[in-house]
């Protein structure tokens, strides 16, 4: 499956067109020395004429058009000359995104200059007012342009690597704005560059201001947030279509779920970290009970085979823990078309079939912890299993059971105290298998953390850490 191309949002295209319809003094700007004669000189032969002729023009003098947009020996660029005149600028953003889409032999040159995006850089910050569209329109050029470069070469330039920071921090806050037409401007961009899997990677450094606002807006399209929250979308001035829940619009949830698709081909590198601070298992499983569309179904599907398959080890168990497959098993009873989609479908059905047949009890349980979010299900309460199991638990992978249970019990829980309790509860039968392993489980906390627990507001929390501390203190008094 590739990534689809998307029309340019409608907000975006309507300020392009106010802007080239609005009247520049351009003799007045040369007498200001906002602009010089030989800027004005090319900006005119280029300005409000046909596509073909702006190419030819372009293309006689590919040299003078880079100095014009970059600036180079012979001066500096028109945006820096005229940084004083914002309608300048602003006419200037929207021209030169004219030139390099309708000139390619511009955008090649452009691309090949030693410092490309030296004079569009600065203006991402021109202000942090939303409604400004200096900082806009300069991400919709540098946007188009820096895509254009991680693409035409199988190695990523130090200029890009630069570039690309700055414009994924601008976008990401569109992406948190209120406004949907905004979030769609920046989801797009964002969709734009994640091209190779170097720029992917530096998006994911970012993640915290990058991915973080994407989930919530998938959290809230499940029912995950308030609907009067900053991913509300309904109401927009600047064209949201239909909210399908929560009020996110479907044309907002198609475009995140295909740029985490595009992320997703790092699957290896982000699959873990997505589970721990996200629940991404969970909640795409929740999402695919919601997609309204074979178009969504289709992206998430494609983005759990990626994550799924690059992480079996740690992520399977918890698919199968979320009931995965029989959701699976139900979107294979649907009457769907999409190759793609039935492609995956397929893949993923087998895969979680495959796996499902050598699960065992302690692979449910393994798969429970690593959800992060504990249920009363029956191996807590079975003495047998901690019997059988308790050495496994502590020595599998390094110790990363009990470390996810010490993660597990340092939290609040205000919202699920039911969760503590059986944190409590597993500790307790820890130490009752394996005594002589307190010391380990110690280090990491636990006893500590248990015994806080005993004043807690809850009463079963306070009932299973209580029974946990007991379980410690017979073995104290036995030493």
């Amino acid at each position: 499956m590739s990534a689809v191309s998307l029309e340019p949002p409608t907000y975006l295209s309507s300020l392009q067109n106010n802007i080239r319809a609005r009247p520049i003094p351009w003799d007045g700007a040369v007498r200001a020395g906002n602009i010089t004669d030989d800027h004005l000189k090319k900006i005119k032969a280029v300005d409000k004429v046909r596509k073909e002729q702006r190419r030819q023009t372009i293309d006689a003098d590919i040299s003078g058009y880079v100095s014009l947009l970059a600036g180079g020996s012979s001066g500096k660029s028109v945006l820096e000359s005229a940084a004083r005149r914002s309608d300048i600028v602003q006419y200037i953003l929207v021209l030169a995104a004219d030139l390099i889409n309708d000139a390619p032999s511009l955008s090649s040159a452009l691309v090949a200059h030693p410092d490309p995006y030296k004079a569009f850089l600065p203006l991402l910050r021109h202000s942090t007012n939303a409604e400004d569209p200096i900082p806009l329109l300069t991400s919709t050029f540098l946007t188009n342009l820096v895509s254009i470069g991680i693409t035409s070469s199988s190695k990523s330039t130090t200029q890009d690597e630069e570039a690309l920071p700055q414009l994924y921090s601008y976008l990401s806050t569109l992406t948190q704005n209120q406004d949907s037409g905004l979030q769609d401007i920046g989801v797009q961009g964002l969709s734009s560059l994640l091209r190779t899997s170097k720029s992917r990677q530096i998006f994911w450094t970012q993640r915290k201001q990058t991915v973080d606002p994407l989930i919530e807006i998938l959290s809230t399209a499940v029912g995950g947030k308030d609907s009067s929250s900053g991913t509300t979308l309904t109401g927009s001035s600047r064209g949201a279509d239909a909210g399908i829940a929560s009020g996110v619009g479907l044309q907002l949830l198609y475009r995140v779920l295909l740029v985490l698709w595009q992320l997703s081909f790092e699957g290896g590198l982000i699959g873990d970290d997505l589970q721990s601070d996200h629940e991404m298992i969970q909640l795409y499983s929740q999402l695919l009970r919601l997609s309204p569309k074979e178009k969504t179904t289709r992206l998430l599907l494609a983005t759990l085979k990626n994550i799924l398959s690059s992480n079996r080890i740690s992520l399977l168990p918890v698919a199968v823990f979320v009931r995965l497959p029989g959701l699976l098993s139900n979107l294979s009873g649907r009457h769907l078309t999409d190759p793609d989609l039935l492609e995956d479908l397929k893949y993923l059905s087998e895969m979680l079939d495959e796996y499902t047949k050598t699960q065992t009890t302690f692979d449910q349980y393994a798969a429970e912890l690593q959800t992060g979010h504990l249920r009363w299900s029956p191996p807590h309460r079975n003495p047998t299993f901690w019997k059988e199991n308790a050495r496994r638990i502590l020595d599998e992978t390094n110790g990363a059971l009990p470390k996810k249970l010490a993660e597990i019990l340092s939290k609040s829980w205000e919202n699920d105290k039911q969760v503590l309790a059986i944190a409590c509860n597993d500790v307790g039968h820890l130490v009752k298998a394996l005594p002589e392993r307190r010391t380990q489980l110690e280090k990491l906390g636990l006893k500590t953390r248990v015994m806080e627990l005993m004043a807690d507001k809850d009463e079963s929390v306070r009932w299973e850490s209580l029974r946990a501390v007991g379980e410690w203190l017979r073995y104290t008094f036995d030493d």
